[in-house]
This record gives structure tokens, C-alpha cells and sequence, in this order.
């Protein structure tokens, strides 16, 4: 898979330093990962939650942080829709939620 935004995931990192080695980490399981369907996805990471729009949420750093992505299997995209802390989390739609 290719991850788009990793710049967003930078500057989150550089806001909250104790999740930049989670993220690096998941980032480079995204990129060698080759998920053609949402059950690739949840076969990998049990605790992630599979959404509507192709969208999947994962915790981050033993679920201090959220992260929604957008798939696009058949071109091998991750989109990044969303990271941050679970406060920040419950205050949008995971479904809709992009990035501004």
C-alpha cells in the first residue's frame, strides 16, 4: 500500500513525540501490507474497526490516539482522514472526517 499524508502524520507526531515511533511503525506495515479487502485489514490488526466509505480506524500507541484512513484496494491507497487523541476523536464523524 502507499500512505498518502504522511506530512499530516508528521506534524501530529511532532505535537504528541510519544506517538511518533507508533505511527512510524504502523506506516511501515501499511507500506509492505497488501490489503485487497477489509478482512486483509482486520486479519492484520484485530482491534481495528472497519467503517462505511472504505474507512478504517485504527488506535494508535495502545489506543491513546485514533487514526481513520480511506482505502482505495484496487490502487493500493491509504488515504489519511484523520489522527489524533480520543477527545479529539469523539468530537467528529469518522465516516466523513477529512483532512483540512
Amino acid at each position: 500500500m502507499r500512505v498518502i499524508a504522511i506530512s499530516t502524520l508528521r506534524q501530529f507526531w511532532e505535537k504528541h513525540p510519544d506517538a511518533e515511533q507508533p505511527i512510524k511503525v504502523w506506516v511501515d506495515e501499511a507500506n509492505q501490507a497488501h490489503w485487497n479487502k477489509p478482512s486483509d485489514v482486520k486479519a492484520q490488526y484485530h482491534s481495528a474497526s472497519v467503517l462505511k466509505n472504505r474507512r478504517v480506524v485504527f488506535n494508535i500507541k495502545g489506543n491513546d490516539y485514533r487514526l481513520i484512513i480511506a482505502i482505495t484496494y484496487r490502487l493500493s491507497i491509504v488515504y489519511v482522514k484523520f489522527i489524533g487523541t480520543h477527545a479529539e476523536y469523539d468530537k467528529i464523524d469518522a465516516e466523513t472526517v477529512g483532512m483540512e
